[in-house]
């Protein structure tokens, strides 16, 4: 049971829909989903429009035993739907397993199923689950494909949690540019969801029943590159929020609140990769729905491959260490390998070892260790005495004058604490915001998150078209600030940082002047310390930047003088 979980073919999700009658060939062409990847396990959530019944086509009469072309031995049947079955078999002359679809001559959609497993054939991209044959014969047609034991879908990976952001980054990675190589050749898919996607045991993905499984169920759409895009959209928007991103559950997901419509996976579930859901919502953008900040919608795999290559690398997290076990002695470390364990109870007698160095050698090298101890002792005796004496005339001539006073000034230094900040809003003079909403996570603990200023043309300096941007942190209470560490995310050029003693959280604008500035410093790296030149007590301090570096065009801003805040610490 464990094998066919994982490997085999997904057709049969939407058991008891209307057959479909058109051309799996149809599907290569650009245009508008007939069935589309919100597709559940039942005929209400899939629907049926846009089909129609097909003849009478009686599925073939098979059991496991039955061979095909004298090599195919049948196994396990799969899928039994719509006048056609997938089994699990063993290809006898190369002794292997292999998935088998079966169908008969006269079916409606054999010659599309034929057309569709050659063409999916001749692409040869490991990415997918090769197509190894298909033939007509006997009045029956067959396609042979490859079986992955080791293979885990997508769908089951799903049912313990969402994946890990670096997982999830590589499965859309991955699949984008499968997909997006496909369509190149004129190949789409049009039934990509969670039990077509698999993780083999190396970290690879691949995909099974590219034009073949929409082939088998008749699916056409005017637009396949955007219905796959959409559908990628969807497996992402499932790997980071354990949901599935229509009303309707499906494929062991449940899906969103009912009358909610579609909202970003960052709002779904805490801890979400912003970039990761912010990605998802751009192949999403279709039928309405808004990419997020206003960021243009993917509609095909190769602008989505696109989008993924700007973002900045997710990497792995850091392997967990384990402490080795403790170090303990073997038998055969202690001398004791090959000799007969002792009956228990038994009393060992333990062996006498032999006098040390009772040779003449051995007497002769103890004199001579003897003789160099009696000659250090005298030398460290003669050392230490002239150290004494010259000890007591050096108090002779220079009196004390140590005083209680004196022990008072001495006073170890006082230790230094993190200051927890409880609030913070953007700080605004002129001009128009940054982004407010973003400064919360300045102080979450979460390196990944960041506020980012807008990229400005001029620069580094930022006046005199703008005095600076930054943020005021509350500190709960008046507090004696030292320092302040900044973290960075872009480094280059110089970045200068100010900081300021407020008196309130929101200041006026022309407060800045009255300000008192406690702290300065200017760096080309991605960690500011600002030391804290004049010991104050305030319960707000102000991050002023007032230069930034030159940093490259991302998925987020143009190319520009601009700069990002992603932790910010204050020592006492």
């Amino acid at each position: 049971m464990a094998e066919r979980s994982t490997a085999a073919v997904d057709v049969a999700d939407n058991s008891g829909d209307e057959p479909l009658t058109a051309q799996a060939d149809q599907s290569t062409a650009d245009g508008v989903a007939i069935n589309r990847e919100r597709d559940t396990d039942s005929d209400e959530a899939q629907g049926s429009g846009g089909t129609e019944r097909l003849g009478k086509a009686s599925p073939p009469e098979l059991h496991s035993g039955h061979k095909l072309a004298r090599r195919y031995r049948l196994e396990e049947c799969v899928t039994r739907l719509d006048g056609f079955s997938s089994w699990r078999a063993v290809d006898e002359k190369l002794r292997r397993a292999v998935g088998v679809h079966i169908l008969p001559a006269d079916h409606g959609r054999a010659r599309s199923v034929l057309a569709a497993a050659r063409s999916s054939a001749l692409l040869g991209d490991p990415r997918f689950v090769q197509v190894l044959d298909a033939v007509e014969e006997n009045d029956l047609v067959y396609v042979v494909h490859e079986w992955l034991p080791d293979a885990t879908e997508l769908s089951t990976l799903l049912a313990s949690g969402p994946l890990e952001p670096h997982d999830a980054y590589q499965m859309v990675s991955q699949i984008a540019s499968a997909m997006a190589a496909a369509h190149r050749e004129g190949l789409s898919h049009l039934r990509l969801n969670p039990n077509a996607v698999l993780r083999t045991s190396s970290g690879q993905w691949r995909i099974r029943g590219l034009a073949v499984n929409a082939a088998l169920r008749g699916i056409t759409s005017d637009t396949p590159q955007r219905t796959d895009t959409e559908a990628i959209g969807a497996l992402l928007y499932a790997a980071l929020t354990q949901r599935w991103p229509y009303e309707n559950d499906a494929y062991g997901l449940s899906g969103l609140p009912k009358d909610v419509g579609l909202i970003a996976p960052d709002q779904v579930r805490a801890g979400v990769h912003r970039g990761l859901s912010e990605l998802a919502m751009r192949a999403l953008a279709n039928d309405g729905a808004t990419a997020s900040r206003h960021e243009a919608a993917c509609t095909t795999p190769d602008e989505l491959v696109k989008a993924v290559a700007e973002m900045p690398r997710i990497r792995p997290p850091e392997p967990a260490f384990t402490a080795p076990p403790e170090y303990q002695r073997t038998t055969y470390q202690q001398g004791t390998y090959g000799r007969p364990a002792p009956h228990p109870g038994a009393t060992q007698p333990v062996a006498t070892p032999p006098p040390p160095l009772q040779s003449r050698t051995g007497r002769a090298l103890k004199w001579a260790v003897s003789a160099l101890l009696i000659a250090a002792l005298g030398l460290g005796s003669w050392q230490l005495a002239d150290a004494l004496m010259d000890r007591s005339k050096s108090d002779d001539t220079n009196q004390t004058q140590t005083t209680d006073d004196g022990d008072k000034n001495s006073a170890a230094p006082k230790p230094v604490q993190q200051l927890k900040i409880q609030d913070a809003a953007e700080y605004v003079v002129s001009g128009d915001a940054q982004h407010p909403g973003d400064v919360d996570e300045t102080y979450d603990g979460d390196s990944s998150t960041y506020w980012r200023t807008s990229s400005f043309i001029g620069g580094p300096v930022l006046a005199p078209y703008k005095p600076g941007v930054g943020i005021v942190y509350d500190l709960g209470t008046a507090q004696e600030v030292s320092a302040a560490t900044i973290k960075l995310y872009y480094g280059g050029n110089h970045t200068t940082v100010n900081l300021y003693a407020a008196e309130s959280l929101n200041p006026a604008p022309s407060d800045l002047q009255s300000m008192q500035k406690i702290g300065e410093v200017t760096t080309n790296a991605t960690t500011a310390t600002v030391k804290v030149t004049k010991p104050v007590k305030s319960r707000y301090v102000l991050v002023w930047l007032t230069a930034l570096p030159h940093a490259p065009g991302d998925q987020y801003s143009d190319p520009g003088f601009k700069q990002a805040v992603t932790d910010v610490k204050f020592t006492g």
